[in-house]
């Protein structure tokens, strides 16, 4: 009895951990661009001593690049 009830709950357990798995979306480009957009916004309010400055100062550029490219993904799986 006791067997049975544990092989019981362990079915329960990995059935709802696979129904998890297959539920969960995957991320689109519309979630990276929010993403992206918290990060550029993190980015320009950071504070940097000097010597890190023109770090973060390409780091802004890049994620903006990126945004604009995102955005072209987007675009294009529109018109599709």
């Amino acid at each position: 009895m006791r067997r049975t009830a544990l092989a019981v709950a362990a079915a329960f357990v990995l059935g709802a951990l696979s129904h998890a798995a297959y539920a969960a979306s995957p991320p689109t480009l519309d979630d990276a661009l929010v993403h992206l957009r918290y990060a550029l916004n993190a980015l320009k309010r950071a504070e940097v001593k000097a010597p890190a400055s023109a770090s973060r100062d390409q780091a802004v550029q890049l994620t903006e690049k990126a945004l604009e490219e995102v955005k072209k993904g987007i675009a294009a799986s529109a018109s599709k």
